[in-house]
C-alpha cells in the first residue's frame, strides 16, 4: 500500500509551553495541557521518529501530541539530538527528558508513559530498559525500530540504522533493543500489517525474544496511520494509551490482531 504522510505536513496547534530539560537546542519539548482529567493521569512523552535523522523533528508529533491533551492527558513532545554517527547524545537525551521532565511539567499525576513512534519507539525502549525511573509505567511503542540488526539487514531508510550508529549494528549491541533485557514496566507495540517504512517483522522479531510484551498487529495499516488522529487506528492507540494510564498490567497475547482498515 502506499504510505499516507499528510500527517507530516498538518498543522497543530501551538504548544501551551516550551520547556527546555537541557542546554542544547534540542533540549526542549514541547507542552500541551489536559483538562482536569490530566490531573489524575499520566505525564505522556511523545518521542519522535525520522531515523534518527536531523532533518526530521518534534513538529512531526504536533496533531497527535495536540488530540492527546485534547483527550484529556498533558502531553510533552520532546526534542533531542539527532548527529549522525553519535548516537549516545541522542540516547542521552531522550534519558534526560525522561529524568527532568516530569518535575518541570504541571498538570499530571506523576507517573510517565512514553510513546514512541519509528526511531522513537527505539528510543523508548532503550530509556524503559536502560534509563527507568520509577515514574515510568508504561511504554506504548508505535511500530518501533526495535531490532537494528534486522533493520540494517533490511535497509531500512536507506541505511538508517549505521548512520546512526556510524558503525555496524553488531558492534553497538547495547542499543539494540532486541539484545536487551524486557522493559520491566508494561509495554505495548501496536504495528500496522502493511507498514512498508517500518515491517511488521521487526516487532515480530522482538516479540519473539521479549515475550513479555503484546504485539497488537493492525491489518491493511500503514506506518503514519498510528500517529494520525484522523486515521482509523488512532482509537486503537488511545485504547492502549487508556489502559497503559489505568495502570493495568498487560495480558500477554502474543497472536492479538485488530481488525481495521486504515484505507
Amino acid at each position: 500500500m502506499t504510505e499516507d504522510l499528510s500527517v507530516l505536513d498538518r498543522a497543530a496547534s501551538p504548544p501551551d509551553e516550551v520547556v527546555k530539560y537541557g542546554d542544547a537546542v534540542d533540549q526542549a519539548a514541547d507542552v500541551r495541557f489536559g483538562d482536569q482529567r490530566a490531573r489524575l493521569r499520566p505525564l505522556v512523552l511523545l518521542i519522535h521518529g525520522g531515523f534518527w535523522r536531523p532533518q526530521y523533528d518534534r513538529a512531526q508529533t504536533g496533531p497527535m501530541a495536540a488530540e492527546v491533551a485534547a483527550l484529556g492527558w498533558t502531553a510533552a513532545a520532546i526534542g533531542y539530538r539527532r548527529i549522525p554517527g553519535l548516537p549516545d547524545a541522542t540516547v542521552a537525551d531522550v534519558a534526560l527528558a525522561l529524568e527532568r521532565l516530569p518535575a518541570q511539567v504541571a498538570q499530571h499525576d506523576g507517573r510517565v508513559i512514553l510513546i514512541g513512534h519509528s526511531a522513537g519507539g527505539h528510543l523508548a525502549l532503550l530509556a524503559a530498559t536502560k534509563h527507568a525511573t520509577p515514574a515510568l509505567s508504561g511504554v506504548l511503542a508505535l511500530a518501533p525500530a526495535a531490532d537494528l540488526q534486522l533493520a540494517d539487514e533490511l535497509g531500512l531508510g536507506n541505511g538508517a540504522v549505521h548512520a546512526f550508529l556510524g558503525t555496524t549494528p553488531d558492534a553497538r549491541v547495547d542499543l539494540d533493543p532486541r539484545q536487551l533485557d524486557t522493559p520491566s514496566v508494561a509495554t505495548i507495540f501496536v504495528h500496522g500489517e502493511d507498514d512498508a517504512v517500518v515491517p511488521l517483522a521487526i516487532s515480530e522479531s522482538y516479540q519473539a525474544t521479549h515475550a513479555a510484551i503484546q504485539l497488537l498487529r493492525l491489518e491493511a495499516c500503514g506506518h503514519f496511520a498510528l500517529i494520525d488522529p484522523l486515521s482509523p487506528a488512532w482509537p486503537t492507540v488511545v485504547r492502549e494509551l487508556e489502559r497503559l494510564s489505568a495502570g493495568d498490567r498487560v495480558a500477554i497475547v502474543p497472536q492479538a490482531v485488530a481488525h481495521l482498515s486504515c484505507e
